[in-house]
């Protein structure tokens, strides 16, 4: 078997598979993922170069998709609630495609299946001017990261990712140069006509810009049987931003048989 992703499992009764967004982890969703637990076998997953996931040099839709299946493989689950945060909606969204059977739901949060621009150079940017050698804590890495990044929000979300790799130095978790080599295959479209029939929910932020009006025809070739909810005052982080708002809607409809 090749390398399953790490996860915390937590909960009983249907698997529901949480893929976490783009530079983050399952962590990111441990609070929503207990609230899930009372209802769920919930799987808070970190994708491959993320968290406490293998590394490996590939990384695009396709391969990250293999990896849960191979993960469902594993631990043989079968019928199962998935819920992806942007780039975790876009491999939710490949893995619903290719293997149907698999999915019982799919709830897709703020993002479509449309290819995007650049959105992360300036982050790179400040991660790249990251020195272990000479920052040593984590409030020297954040004050070298606020040089590019004014808000303090993202710079948390980033700090979530540092770690003590050893008594003389700090590292990131996740697979800096791999992103950067291969930022373009984690932003790409779905395959053309590809489809899922299954029952889906699209969760946008109001004030988010990552899906648009203009989106809704190639959502709804892909997804036929879509619906889409806007969570007014919250950008592109809902999970963050507004949890309460989230969880109602996601267990409303993972609960409708």
């Amino acid at each position: 078997m090749s390398n399953i992703l790490h996860s915390k499992i937590i909960g009983t009764g249907f698997p529901l598979l949480i893929l976490h967004g783009f530079l983050g982890s399952g962590d990111n969703w441990i609070t929503l993922g207990r609230k899930f637990s009372e209802h769920f076998e919930v799987h808070l997953i970190d994708l491959r170069n993320h968290g406490r996931s293998f590394h490996d040099d590939e990384m695009d839709l396709e391969v990250m998709c293999e990896d849960v299946l191979n993960y469902c493989k594993h631990y043989k689950l079968d019928n199962i609630n998935i819920i992806g945060h942007s780039m975790g909606g876009k491999v939710a969204m490949h893995l619903a495609v290719n293997q149907a059977k698999l999915v019982r739901k799919l709830i897709v949060v703020d993002i479509a299946p449309k290819a995007y621009t650049r959105r992360h150079d300036f982050i790179f940017k400040a991660l790249k001017a990251v020195d272990f050698s000479i920052q040593k804590t984590r409030k020297e890495v954040d004050n070298q990261i606020a040089l590019f990044i004014e808000k303090e929000a993202y710079r948390q979300f980033l700090l979530k990712a540092v770690y003590r790799k050893n008594k003389e130095s700090l590292a990131f978790r996740f697979n800096l140069a791999v992103f950067i080599e291969n930022y373009e295959n984690i932003i790409e479209t779905l395959p053309t006509y590809s489809q899922f029939n299954g029952d889906t929910l699209f969760i946008k932020g109001a004030l988010s810009d990552y899906i648009l009006n203009t989106d809704i025809p190639l959502i709804e070739a892909h997804f036929p049987n879509s619906q889409l909810v806007a969570i007014e005052d919250s950008g592109h982080w809902l999970h963050a931003e507004k949890p309460e708002e989230l969880f109602t809607i996601s267990l409303q409809f993972l609960a409708i048989v």
